[in-house]
């Protein structure tokens, strides 16, 4: 395998040359240029991208970091994934998907490694071990999602409080007074302290007050078999409940499968408004569910669109944007039944 020693023997120029040429680290005349390209090309030369990347002081290589041992993937991640990869091609950068733990200690060895030149930090804990190991290092970061203090933190998120807000009046409207909010806040694979079911929680309690209406909250596993326990747990214990908010995508079309198992007619007896999920999983259901959609394709974008100024334009104050849901009517809404199944 050929050298840079042995580029520069046969175009006769230093190791110095080649390697300002490979690198691009300091200017070269053309026609220099043009004499190791040719003895490169000759010999088959293959440049380490890596080796001269590190050279550059720069790798053009972000991280996303993503806790998969205690999240599931789901249709929407996905959908953060791909606009956040689509959108670092477009700016030069190659973004990869990082899997690990949501502790400080792989953050360390990360951004010490030298191998990133910035990272995107996803499924945000309000106190997150992570985002303080970033602050301390010199590497800059982003968040899709926020801690509990924000302050000096970029981040882009969904507008959780303005999405409970949403769904709650549009079931209000429709005249439903008792209602449920299902998230997957329990089992192994929550996060300690996950920003968007504590913010959830906290905004449907608030809104249900204010409204003077009956709000409960259950949990369950990220499944469609969670689902369908879901479902047999409302009907036993929540009879009386004909709005239900789904904050738990794995588990939504079970939960509709295990309700209609259970008796109830959707959207007839009760109906369902998933939170934050997607069409791709709503969809999955029959009947379809109705969702206030997730702005995941511009989370991803904006999120590295954040990260990547901060590396050319490091003046900038640093953003902090909050996105709202867009709605799909799907076929789980109606008007409230006189009275609850069971009732």
């Amino acid at each position: 395998m050929a050298t840079m020693q042995d580029v520069a023997n046969l175009a006769n120029v230093s190791l110095a040359t080649v390697s300002f040429t490979i690198n691009n680290s300091k200017p070269v005349s053309p026609k220099t240029r043009a004499k190791v390209e040719a003895a490169m090309k000759d010999l088959d030369y293959r440049r380490n991208a890596v080796g001269s990347a590190l050279a550059r002081g720069r790798t053009h290589v972000l991280a996303l970091l993503y806790p998969a041992l205690q999240h599931r993937f789901s249709p929407t991640s996905i959908q953060f994934f791909t606009s956040a990869a689509d959108q670092a091609r477009l700016r030069g950068y190659n973004l990869v998907l990082w899997p690990m733990s949501n502790d400080a200690e792989g953050v360390t060895e990360l951004t010490s490694s030298g191998l990133v030149d910035g990272v995107v930090l996803m499924e945000v804990q309000l106190d997150d071990p992570r985002v303080g190991e970033l602050s301390k290092s010199n590497v800059p970061f982003a968040l899709i999602g926020r801690t509990r203090d924000t302050t000096g933190i970029p981040f882009v998120d969904v507008d959780f409080e303005a999405a409970v807000e949403n769904a709650v009046d549009r079931l209000v409207q429709l005249g439903h007074t008792d209602l449920v909010l299902i998230d997957g806040g329990i089992g192994n694979q929550l996060l300690g302290g996950y920003g968007p079911v504590a913010r959830t929680r906290k905004a449907f309690g608030e809104v249900t007050t204010q409204r003077g209406l009956t709000g409960s909250i259950m949990s369950g596993l990220h499944s469609s078999a969670g689902g369908r326990e879901l479902a047999r747990e409302l009907a036993a214990k929540h009879p009386r409940t004909t709005g239900v908010l789904m904050m738990n995508e794995h588990a939504g079309p079970g939960f509709v499968a295990g309700l209609q198992q259970a008796g109830y007619r959707i959207p007839q007896d009760i109906s369902i408004l998933a939170l934050a999920s997607s069409l791709d999983t709503t969809g999955m259901s029959e009947p379809e569910m109705a969702v206030l959609i997730s702005p995941a394709d511009e989370l991803g974008r904006l999120g590295v669109d954040i990260l990547i100024n901060q590396l050319e334009k490091k003046d900038q104050p640093l953003p902090q944007v909050l996105i709202g849901c867009s709605y799909s009517p799907g076929a789980t809404m109606s008007k409230a039944p006189d009275r609850a199944v069971g009732s």
